[in-house]
C-alpha cells in the first residue's frame, strides 16, 4: 500500500476537499453579503429589493416636498409675527413725583418693522393707555420721546 502523500488518489481527493471547502465558504460569504443587498420583506430577488427602494425613495421625495411647502407657509406666517418687543418705563411728570415710573410704552414689531407701541401714562387719579400703528418702524401718528425710543430698541432687537 502506497503512501497517501505519494498516491495520486489521495492526492486529488485532498485537493478537491480543500477546492470543495475554499468553495463553501465563498458561497456563504457570497450568500450573507446578497442577504444585506436584499431590503425589504421577504425580498428574494434582486428586483424585489430594488421595487421597495425606489417606493422607499418616492415615498421620502413626496414628503420632502409636503415638508418644503409647510416650510414655506410658516415663513410667511412667522414674517408676520411679533419678532421683537421692547419697553421703556419713565416718569412723565419729571420733577413732582406725581406716578413715579410707572409709565411705559412697549413697541411689538415684525421682522419688516410694521407693528404697534403701546403706552400708558400713569397718575395718582388716573391711567390713560395709548396704541399707535408702526409701519416700517415709523408711525403716521406723532410719537413721544418714549415711545421713538422703544421702537428704536425693538429694531435693534431685529438686527441680533
Amino acid at each position: 500500500m502506497q503512501s497517501i502523500i505519494t498516491n495520486p488518489t489521495w492526492i486529488a481527493i485532498i485537493i478537491l476537499s480543500v477546492v470543495s471547502i475554499v468553495l463553501l465558504v465563498l458561497v456563504i460569504v457570497m450568500y450573507m453579503k446578497l442577504k444585506k443587498f436584499l431590503v425589504g420583506i421577504d425580498s428574494k430577488h434582486i428586483s424585489d429589493s430594488l421595487g421597495f427602494v425606489s417606493t422607499n425613495i418616492d415615498d421620502l421625495q413626496s414628503f420632502k416636498k409636503e415638508l418644503e411647502l409647510y416650510l414655506a407657509t410658516v415663513e410667511k406666517r412667522l414674517k408676520k409675527s411679533v419678532q421683537s418687543v421692547h419697553t421703556v418705563r419713565f416718569n412723565p411728570f419729571k420733577g413732582n413725583g406725581g406716578g413715579g415710573n410707572q409709565s411705559f410704552a412697549t413697541a411689538f414689531l415684525t421682522e419688516d418693522g410694521d407693528g404697534v407701541v403701546v403706552s400708558s401714562l400713569y397718575s395718582r387719579e388716573h391711567v390713560s393707555v395709548f396704541s399707535k400703528p408702526v409701519k416700517n418702524h415709523a408711525s403716521e401718528y406723532e410719537l413721544s420721546d418714549e415711545e421713538r425710543e422703544a421702537i428704536e430698541k425693538a429694531k435693534e432687537g431685529l438686527q441680533k
